[in-house]
């Protein structure tokens, strides 16, 4: 399950609508090990195309230079489809190639509303996961049982 905080999925968005009608492309990234999303790096697509997405190879050095330098890494990778869902092409598959972060599509296609969902995609297989936003991750994920009790 990928666990969002409101203001990046808005951020996400934004930055799909702003770039529409070419695909955006981003990476979210997090403290390491923590799956937590934090900071959400806008990037250029290379591709300049409605249909396609390539990070530009000496930005993308850059941000996970700036990643690695901050003990952080790419917890959420995304990217926006234009006139389809938001499921991965076979183009994204093969070229995924980060096994632990969640790959994010947003599609602008409906100039109203926006779609987004969120895949795990390990050796080419596509894995469908749950999104949960919240307004702050302090309480997220926090159940009726894990309340401390006060004596």
């Amino acid at each position: 399950m990928l666990v969002i905080r409101r203001d990046l999925v808005d951020a996400m968005v934004a930055h799909a609508r702003r770039d529409h009608p070419d695909e955006a492309c981003g990476v979210i990234a997090g403290p390491e090990g923590s799956d937590r999303p934090e900071r959400l790096i806008e990037m250029v697509n290379a591709e300049r195309s409605p249909t396609f997405y390539r990070f530009d190879s000496a930005e993308q050095l850059k941000v996970w230079r700036g990643m690695d330098a901050a003990d952080e890494e790419p917890v959420v990778i995304y990217h926006s489809h234009t006139s389809t869902e938001a499921y991965p092409s076979r183009t994204d598959v093969a070229y995924a190639s980060e096994p632990n972060a969640h790959y994010v599509l947003v599609s602008t296609r409906d100039p109203q509303t926006h779609e987004l969902r969120s895949y795990r995609i390990l050796d080419g297989e596509v894995t469908e996961e749950p999104v949960e936003v919240v307004e702050s991750y302090m309480f997220a994920h926090t159940g009726a049982d894990e309340v401390p009790q006060r004596d």
